[in-house]
């Protein structure tokens, strides 16, 4: 069984602020969990490099993002695919 007491959960107010509802010593030792931000699928399609990959992140039409890590072969095949059905495309 889970533990869900006070002492083992997150919580949105930073340290040593008053919670309503919960008594200050319960929440004694708990850590802070960072506000979370709404992601939504709005922005353009990017592609950065990192250490030893590229990671191309795009919007997904119900929010989010996938986000897929590529090494240089890979990126070069999907730009292969990509370039091909573009071309079935242009054909119609």
């Amino acid at each position: 069984m889970r533990d869900t007491s006070p002492s083992h959960a997150c919580h949105p107010w930073p340290t040593g602020q008053q919670v309503p509802g919960v008594p200050e010593s319960a929440l004694k030792g708990v850590s802070t969990m960072a506000a979370m931000k709404p992601r939504t699928g709005d922005g353009p399609m990017e592609v950065t490099k990192e250490a030893r990959s590229l990671v191309m992140r795009i919007p997904l039409e119900g929010g989010g993002r996938l986000v897929v890590e590529l090494n240089g072969e890979e990126a070069t095949n999907l730009g292969n695919a990509l370039h091909s059905a573009a071309a079935l495309l242009v054909k119609r």
